[in-house]
């Protein structure tokens, strides 16, 4: 059995060493929850999934100190941020639990409006749709599992789950909780693994749904893997456009953009990126926003006043630092920022008027880079914001209530927020990209209702 170094972002140094699955492993999983599913009097009631996610709200959150320690330390995330990301998860099973009677609630179908239809009852029910394979990204390491492995367990289907190589701590601790609170071990297994056998998974004709978070590229290949009838989910990241008209007060802006824009060293696929700003205002944004973004502390996540981490690996800051340069070559004006701080950290960075063909301007930097562009019209600031392939999450900033719901309307995005960053979200709204960004709506109840399948049954009273 091979082994995986699970080490820290911001220092290379070995957090632990936990043994991988083989493929064989992945098949004994595959034979396991497809027998839970097909023995349908071994599903557990209602009644019984509720109280086991209430009992797994109160042991993850008697845990809260040390899951935010852990994602700190094997995600890079800023303990103050970390807090947060558990908080959510906590919030997103109590969800779950209520949700259940309102996403597996039947209906009476009316009979007898027909002389065909006469002498019969009819009624509808909801099903768990079978096996869910979920598979994840780093970013979010405890808050993301939550979002898609809680769901599976809440409509009764049972799941395997495959964590993020670089961080599979949170997921693997979870899971123990999960059994702690009740739930049968094969019901939710989790398969730390390499590429070749999560393909073998996602391929395998004994999956029912499959839900993905990371990247396009492999979302979308992996998606042309599912087997025939193979029900999917996939959310990919945007470059997340924010209009900002001349009716503002940068004071109030500035803040939520810095929020925004470097949160977990901007890795998160909604953070702020391009931030179109009228002209009469553009320079002095970028400007302002550089000054907010020298303040904040860089360095190891696992300390109190750190406010942006490392990026996830070496290898990243290698790409934002060549995408950086190459933005700059190409005319882009460097405001602040622009260099490494260290083997795994690079600075908040904020470029103006980078070209609109550069990396940075058409592709996810996932880093922490915020782009200043100044325009003269709205509806070309629009344009540009709606031209790329992919559409996530959006915002404007406008103190006059026509122009920012005018915005909303154009702007083409599944989110826009108005005064606020375009990372904000709530675990029960619905979160989803468009075009290239992803497939489906996800969010708690969401990701509940693809998870489970109408049934109807039509009884004969006459």
């Amino acid at each position: 059995m091979t082994s995986l170094n699970v080490v820290s972002p911001f220092d290379g140094e070995l957090i632990k060493t936990i043994r991988t699955h083989t493929s064989d492993h992945a098949e004994q999983m595959l034979v396991n929850a497809q027998a839970l599913y097909k023995h349908r009097d071994g599903w557990l009631d209602h009644h019984e999934r509720v109280a086991i996610l209430r009992r797994l709200a109160q042991l993850v959150e008697a845990e809260a100190d040390s899951f935010a320690m852990l994602i700190a330390q094997e995600g890079g995330k800023p303990l103050m941020d970390a807090r947060i990301e558990v908080a959510r998860a906590v919030d997103g099973i109590h969800l779950a639990s209520k949700e259940l009677m309102h996403i597996m609630q039947g209906v009476e179908v009316p009979m007898g409006h027909t002389p065909a239809s006469e002498g019969r009852t009819a009624f509808t029910c909801y099903e768990p749709i079978g096996v869910v394979l979920a598979v994840s990204a780093f970013n979010h390491p405890l808050n993301l599992i939550v979002h898609q492995v809680v769901p599976a367990i809440a409509v009764g289907c049972p799941v395997i789950v495959k964590p993020a190589s670089a961080t599979p701590l949170n997921c693997l601790r979870l899971v123990e909780l999960i059994h702690q609170a009740g739930l049968p071990q094969d019901w939710c297994q989790v398969c730390v693994c390499g590429n070749d056998v999560a393909e073998k998974l996602v391929s395998d004709t004994r999956i029912n749904f499959f839900t993905f978070i990371g990247s396009a590229k492999v979302g979308w290949w992996l998606r042309s893997k599912l087997a025939p009838g193979v029900r999917c989910a996939l959310e990919h990241g945007g470059v997340a456009p924010v209009i900002v008209d001349d009716q503002v007060d940068l004071d109030e802006v500035i803040p939520s953009l810095t929020k925004g824009g470097f949160y977990h060293a901007g890795q998160v696929c909604v953070s702020v990126q391009r931030v179109y700003a009228h002209h009469s205002l553009a320079r002095a944004l970028a400007e302002q926003l550089a000054a907010a973004a020298d303040k904040l502390v860089v360095g190891d996540a696992t300390l109190e006043e750190t406010e942006v981490g490392p990026l996830i690996n070496p290898a990243e800051v290698d790409r934002v630092e060549q995408w950086v340069e190459e933005a700059r070559a190409a005319g882009a004006e460097l405001i602040t920022g622009g260099r490494r701080l260290g083997n795994s950290t690079y600075a908040p960075t904020v470029l103006f008027n980078p070209p609109h063909d550069a990396k940075v301007s058409t592709m996810e930097v996932f880093g922490p880079v915020v782009c200043v562009y100044s325009y003269t019209d709205r509806q070309q600031a629009i344009d540009l914001a709606n031209g790329l392939d992919v559409a996530f999450q959006a915002a404007v900033y406008s103190n006059n209530l026509d122009v920012a719901m005018d915005t909303v309307k154009r702007l083409d995005a599944t989110a826009v927020m108005v005064n606020d960053h375009t990372a904000f979200r709530v675990d029960w709204m619905p979160f989803g990209g468009r075009r290239a960004s992803g497939y489906g709506v996800g969010g708690i109840g969401y990701t509940m209702h693809d998870m489970v399948q109408i049934k109807m049954a039509v009884i004969k009273t006459g």
